[in-house]
């Protein structure tokens, strides 16, 4: 039988990683997993009692609004200008998703085409690389990471490029490679933007996941920037709550309008007992991001100060709950598909290899801080055993 769009799809090469996670496990082993990024931070209490409460009235069973209720979309504008003092209109300018993925996936529908082109770092978040490419359109990969001016290379990839992208596609602080901007470098991009009338699609998943007295800027906190911007913003690392699947994108109000009709054909909204008690996460625990950084803050340090310790040294992360470890001089020519299974042959410790993320990636592994400090700790010694060159 002949399908569309998957035959072209490479195998996952993070899906190889967790193959090896399970049969370590099922054969009895002990693997430290730093691999899939998948919070083990619980979701703040007062959220999961709203969502018993809310699910045991029958009335919340039913169909809900593909756009979010109006309450939650009040909740998310209320949390903007809390937050970045920003204004937005909560009938105009938010549309809740399934999730930042879903609403990312789907926005690519309504903003590119067979015969555009968009605009994407290299390495990415996959979904980054591979929405657009659902949608039909072309991509050009503006390489991003330490030592790379973004920036320029984004100016080059647009001048270089035919026909002009339409879309392009960021999100900082940044998943893969940890990378931090401030609101001179977001000022920089939306005036680029509206001169040559791009498409900004800022992803904000990292919003509240900061350290050592960073904070990342909304892209909205520039004055313009809703002429060519949105944002999508999560709750899934910030408050923990990434099973539950409840974010929103903001911005440009044509751009929200047209996700919106796409999504009025496609769903009727998130479960509305998890609406319910997304308000009440956004409303009566606006500080819980503020605990959860403290907990990934003790990871961070724990792993990146181990393995200083080891010989294997880097900067500390600014942003996201990942690290982005350049592969060790000694085991470079390995590549990092084969070092993240000689980590984890030798060493039981479970890692992301970088070419996972695109062809950006190749030379470093990614690490998921999902484990507490102790459990980081001893991988920290199982990868000193393994790694006998340094």
């Amino acid at each position: 039988m002949e399908f569309r769009r998957i035959p072209g799809l490479p195998p996952y090469v993070l899906g190889i990683m967790d193959q090896l996670k399970v049969a370590a496990r099922r054969a009895g082993e002990d693997v430290i997993d730093l691999g899939f990024g998948n919070p083990d931070i619980p979701s703040p209490d007062v959220a999961v009692d709203k969502l018993a409460e809310a699910v045991r009235n029958p009335r919340n069973h039913r169909y809900s609004s593909s756009r979010g209720i109006p309450k939650l979309r009040l909740a998310a504008s209320n949390l903007y200008l809390r937050r970045f003092g920003v204004e937005l209109d909560p009938e105009t300018e938010v549309v809740c998703t399934i999730g930042a993925k879903e609403g990312f996936s789907h926005l690519m529908w309504v903003l590119l085409g067979p015969g555009d082109t968009a605009l994407v770092p290299s390495p990415s978040y996959p979904i980054h690389i591979w929405g657009p490419l659902f949608a039909g359109a072309d991509v050009r990969h503006v390489r991003l990471g330490p030592d790379q001016d973004f920036f320029d290379n984004l100016v080059e990839a647009y001048e270089n490029a035919w026909p002009k992208p339409r879309v392009c596609v960021l999100s900082f602080p940044h998943n893969p490679t940890t990378t931090c901007v401030d609101l001179e470098w977001m000022t920089k991009v939306v005036d680029f933007a509206r001169e040559r009338e791009i498409v900004l699609v800022h992803d904000f998943a990292y919003a509240e996941t900061s350290f050592d007295g960073y904070v990342p800027p909304s892209i909205l906190q520039v004055p313009g920037a809703k002429e060519v911007a949105v944002e999508l913003y999560t709750l899934t690392k910030s408050f923990s709550m990434a099973g539950w699947r409840t974010a929103f994108m903001v911005g440009n109000p044509e751009i929200v309008a047209a996700l919106t009709k796409l999504k009025s054909y496609l769903d009727y909204g998130t479960f509305q007992p998890i609406q319910i008690a997304t308000i009440v996460a956004l409303n009566e625990a606006p500080d819980y991001p503020k605990e959860v950084n403290e907990i990934y803050q003790g990871r961070r340090d724990a792993l990146c100060d181990g393995l200083a310790r080891v010989g294997w040294e880097f900067p500390k992360p600014r942003g996201t709950m990942f690290v982005w470890a350049p592969i060790p001089e000694p085991y470079a020519e390995m590549g990092s598909l084969e070092f993240a299974k000689f980590l984890f042959n030798e060493g039981k410790v479970a890692t992301s290899p970088g070419v996972g993320f695109g062809p950006g990636g190749e030379g470093f592994v990614r690490f998921a801080l999902i484990e507490n400090e102790q459990r980081i700790s001893q991988g920290v010694r199982t990868i000193r055993k393994a790694l006998t060159k340094l």
